[in-house]
């Protein structure tokens, strides 16, 4: 049940934002880093009940990353400092608590007073009908600061899109994925392409790959993993003799159905690592069928930062997974 309210908040939301742009008016850009949430509520709302409940939803721990970071870095803005200097912040959850609304519910919306931005309004008559609508809406709201995220690290992507990697990408998948500058292609083969943005210190690596179809449940998190281990031995080799990326085993993935934009996929979860080397960090895929249904197509996005926190590296290589569309006239 909880995947299909993803799935339906992914199309609820495109709506919703569509209704709110503000089409036609210039606006500034917003203001505020990548990952943070501006949270407008009263002091003692902030620290009661509401308050707990908001941080345990968006401030929670980002899962499969080997050290604690939480999914959104928050800050709370009592509503009578909520200034213009604030209203200009990428992300806000503004909290209208007042007997005197007269609609309640939870609204989303875009491009408010800055752009590209996300704000989520919860009006209600008490703090009691506040708890209630948030812990509605939680998972919406957290998929919808998400995914405002990742299209703001596509729509960068665009703007500076290494064009030259659209070919390979498309060589293997029959579609296109959009790479900012910065990202090179390391290898292609006619069932693999490894494009990286290769750094001093960190490393964001998207592979994609393809194999038949075969057998029955090829969804399944053993056959995912299976042919995700087999598939890195043979393409993806570590720094020393006989070593090679692999899957760790500490951790067991996680698997959930997604759809967006019309794709459905298979989204995993986990953590590498290389066999003969002391080398690992997350990563994440999206597996889904070939337009013929003969072969299942993984994009696969991993981040290796040892000297740094890794829920920014890897929100902004995921997202370029996202960006991933058919290729038709229109795309090329």
């Amino acid at each position: 049940m909880r995947y299909r309210i993803l799935a339906l908040a992914f199309a609820v939301l495109a709506l919703a934002g569509c209704k709110n742009d503000k089409k036609g008016t210039l606006l500034p850009n917003v203001s505020g880093k990548a990952g943070e949430v501006l949270v407008i509520i009263e002091r003692e709302q902030w620290e009661g009940d509401l308050g707990v409940a908001i941080r345990e939803v968006l401030a929670a721990d980002t899962p499969y990353l080997a050290q604690r970071e939480p999914l959104f870095a928050l800050s709370n803005v009592p509503p009578g400092a909520y200034n213009n200097m604030f209203k200009m912040h990428r992300n806000q959850l503004l909290v209208n608590i007042n007997p005197l609304n007269q609609t309640t519910g939870v609204v989303y919306k875009h491009n408010v007073w800055a752009q590209p931005q996300a704000v989520v309004q919860i009006n209600a008559l008490d703090e009691d009908e506040a708890l209630d609508l948030f812990e509605h809406d939680c998972v919406i709201i957290s998929e919808y600061f998400e995914q405002v995220e990742r299209d703001r690290v596509i729509a960068n992507a665009k703007l500076y899109e290494e064009s030259a990697l659209r070919d390979p990408v498309a060589s293997v998948t029959g579609g296109i994925l959009h790479f900012p500058s910065g990202y090179r292609c390391r290898k292609v083969t006619g069932d693999f392409v490894w494009i990286a943005d290769e750094k001093q210190y960190t490393n964001q690596t998207v592979l994609i790959y393809k194999y038949p179809v075969s057998g029955e449940d090829v969804f399944s998190l053993q056959n995912i993993i299976s042919k995700r281990n087999e598939i890195m031995q043979a393409n993806v080799p570590g720094m020393f003799d006989g070593s090679y990326m692999t899957t760790s085993t500490a951790q067991e993935p996680v698997c959930r159905s997604l759809s967006y934009k019309g794709r459905a996929f298979v989204e995993t979860r986990g953590f590498w690592e290389v066999h003969g080397d002391f080398m690992g960090g997350p990563f994440v895929s999206h597996s889904f069928y070939s337009p013929d249904g003969k072969d299942i197509i993984v994009l696969e996005a991993f981040v290796y930062a040892p000297r740094y926190d890794k829920r920014q590296y890897l929100r902004q290589v995921e997202s370029l997974l996202y960006s991933f569309e058919w290729k038709t006239p229109e795309t090329e």
